[in-house]
């Protein structure tokens, strides 16, 4: 089977359900988002000590998860649960711990991998406003939106963390 299917040369492309729709769509921009964003995570793997990698690993499996929902329409099979929220909630209140964080406003860069971080974070955020855009006009898991939002803040306190350890 070729990679190329030519079925999205007109400017359209399919959901999981087979469903055909502008390559515009908000659903679509959003996945976009969060593809990027993963490959952002995976930038950020490779210079990550085992621990910080295999959670990122795990946070890459979350979102393949919450684009299958948003492409399938909300599908129940891929909706996120309250766990998935509580393992990022978890990881923050264990790395919050692990530092004094600094007070006011930072500049990036302090290590290579903060910057990484901090531009996955980024793009978290921008996934996160897609999302919310997105929900205006199809209905999408909520706790999606809620893991979006927690995922940034778990990539800015590791960013921070790096930056400490790294002082």
């Amino acid at each position: 089977m070729k990679i190329y299917t030519k079925t999205g040369d007109g400017g359209y492309t399919a959901l999981l359900n087979n469903s055909r729709v502008s390559k515009t769509d908000d659903r679509i921009e959003l996945l976009g988002a969060i593809d990027e964003l993963s490959a952002h995570l995976g930038l950020a793997k490779a210079v990550a000590d085992v621990s910080m990698s295999s959670d990122l690993s795990s946070i890459q499996s979350t979102l393949i998860k919450l684009m299958a929902g948003v492409a399938s329409n909300a599908s129940s099979q891929y909706r996120l649960t309250d766990g998935d929220i509580e393992f990022l909630e978890q990881k923050i209140d264990t790395a919050e711990n692990g530092f004094e964080r600094q007070k006011g406003f930072v500049l990036y860069g302090g290590c290579e991998l903060s910057a990484r971080l901090d531009v996955a974070r980024a793009v978290a955020r921008r996934a996160e406003r897609d999302f919310c855009r997105a929900t205006r006009l199809h209905r999408l898991d909520t706790n999606a939106q809620k893991y979006l939002n927690r995922l940034a803040d778990f990539l800015y306190i590791c960013a921070r963390c790096a930056d400490y350890k790294n002082n």
